[in-house]
């Protein structure tokens, strides 16, 4: 289980990243060559990236908290 749960992370901040650094190339792109369809592919693609790196994993893979 926890080969599971360390290959959901990475999966998780992998695609998080991918989606964040090809937004920043479209936003690059929409600030030099493609003023419009830059922008128009990245805010969609940063919405995504965001998406991924807050979202949830399983409850068996998150860090749980001592009780105390």
């Amino acid at each position: 289980m926890k080969n599971i749960c360390l290959f959901e992370r990475f999966s998780k901040i992998g695609f998080g990243l991918f989606f964040l650094l090809t937004a920043f190339g479209f936003m690059l792109s929409g600030m030099t060559v493609l003023p419009i369809f830059g922008f128009i592919f990245a805010v969609p693609l940063l919405m995504v990236s965001f998406y991924f790196f807050s979202a949830h994993l399983k409850k068996d893979c998150q860090i749980k908290e001592s009780e105390q």
